[in-house]
């Protein structure tokens, strides 16, 4: 009858069960695999009628992988589906409706994943090591030939790869790679439980030559990612409707698809509506990414960020790009802590918020007390946004201008979506 929020097809009538693979009005048979108290995960068996809307997806791992949800539904429809999403969010939730509905955003489909982490596994039964995401059902990685959704050159190298860590001798100690293709160079982090020998070392070497990435060794946390040789490569990509280039380490957050986070960029700055004399909040700033496209069109902008290494690097950023006026400084935002400081205090015209997954709820009283004269809000939650949205219209006198989906993560049934605000 309908589309999961993971994009499994929900089959009513009796105990609910949600079916991966089945779309909208089809009929299916299916096998149920785990049991819970209201619904059931279920595998799809056979389909005894097939949705116009079905195609062939593209990647022949598709039902096995659980890396992507929606390849077999037109990519047209996946946007209508995460609109829909949107809009029963905020009106069940937030009891709030856009004035105004925004296009969908869209960018490429395939071959746009720039950041991933990947699951190792050496099979002794096997005799190999297998590298990919996690299979639908289980906890196993699955065996992938290759990617159509990981940026080049990674998505070609799951098999290389594999081979490659075969051959290490650290290859029991080795569970994940991070990959981070950037637009002067791909990173790949391992991280290893054990040391690399000489012997490893000289391998990865001759990958990178091969193949022209660059890795990194993890051994711990965060902190204690290091290239494995010098000097370390500039990781960086651009904004070139703002004549923006932007430093980032191999951990960090980037949004995942680089053409349609232009986009994104690009429309929230047209929606706020600066000049030269918007004074800018930016919470959840990360390493700068709206900041300093805002910082070119308004008078000047504030970023804020739990995280210290990223306040870092959006410094530099801005220096880098020539930007005095924008300013970064270091808080606490997360629900758990939240760490409120001196920025309430002064007077901003405009709002951005980028929060993770959980949300905004407890900046919310300092936001209303700012009283902005327009708030930004981008989501990778509707319901999370649709809660916060509610707050901002129904208790601090807000009213919700327009809303619409971007499609940061196509033929999966993440939704990523905007929405502007403005005072009554």
């Amino acid at each position: 009858t309908a589309l999961s929020q993971e994009g499994d097809g929900i089959v009513t009538g009796g105990k609910t069960a949600f079916v991966g693979g089945a779309l909208p009005g089809e009929t299916v048979s299916f096998l149920r695999r785990r049991r819970f108290r209201q619904y059931d995960k279920a595998e799809l068996l056979e389909r005894l009628s097939t949705s116009p809307l079905r195609v062939t997806p593209q990647c022949a791992h598709f039902g096995l992988c659980g890396g992507c949800a929606l390849q077999h539904l037109d990519s047209a429809a996946q946007l209508t589906v995460k609109e829909q999403q949107l809009r029963e969010a905020l009106e069940r939730i937030g009891r709030v409706t856009p004035r105004q509905w925004l296009a969908p955003l869209a960018g490429p489909i395939w071959h746009y994943r720039r950041r991933a982490r990947l699951g190792v596994r050496f099979v002794p039964r096997k005799q190999r090591v297998v590298i990919g995401f996690r299979e639908r059902y289980s906890s196993l990685i699955a065996l992938l030939e290759g990617c159509e959704v990981l940026a080049p050159p990674v998505g070609a190298l799951l098999i290389p790869l594999g081979e490659l860590v075969m051959g290490l001798s650290v290859r029991e100690r080795l569970p994940q790679i991070e990959v981070a293709v950037a637009e002067s160079a791909t990173a790949l982090v391992l991280r290893v439980l054990d040391p690399p020998t000489v012997a490893d070392e000289a391998k990865l070497r001759a990958f990178e030559a091969a193949h022209e990435v660059r890795f990194y060794l993890q051994a711990a946390g965060l902190e204690s990612i290091r290239p494995l040789s010098l000097p370390a490569p500039e990781l960086s990509y651009t904004l070139p409707e703002f004549g923006l280039t932007l430093q980032f380490e191999p951990a960090d957050f980037i949004q995942v698809n680089a053409l349609l986070n232009r986009a994104l960029v690009g429309r929230v700055v047209e929606l706020l509506e600066l000049n030269e004399h918007s004074q800018v909040l930016d919470l959840f700033c990360g390493l700068g990414n709206f900041t300093l496209a805002l910082a070119r069109r308004a008078g000047a902008v504030v970023g804020v960020e739990v995280d210290a290494g990223l306040i870092a690097r959006a410094r530099a950023n801005a220096h880098r790009n020539g930007l005095p006026n924008a300013e970064f400084c270091c808080a606490n935002l997360a629900p758990e802590a939240p760490d409120l400081p001196s920025w309430p205090q002064r007077r901003y015209s405009h709002v951005l918020l980028d929060p993770p997954r959980a949300g905004a709820a407890e900046v919310l009283p300092a936001l209303g007390r700012l009283g902005a004269d327009r708030i930004m809000y981008v989501s990778c939650h509707p319901g999370t946004l649709a809660r916060d949205l509610g707050v901002l219209v129904h208790e601090y006198g807000y009213q919700l201008q327009c809303a619409g989906v971007a499609d940061m993560f196509a033929q999966t049934a993440h939704v990523e979506s905007l929405a502007l605000l403005t005072r009554s």
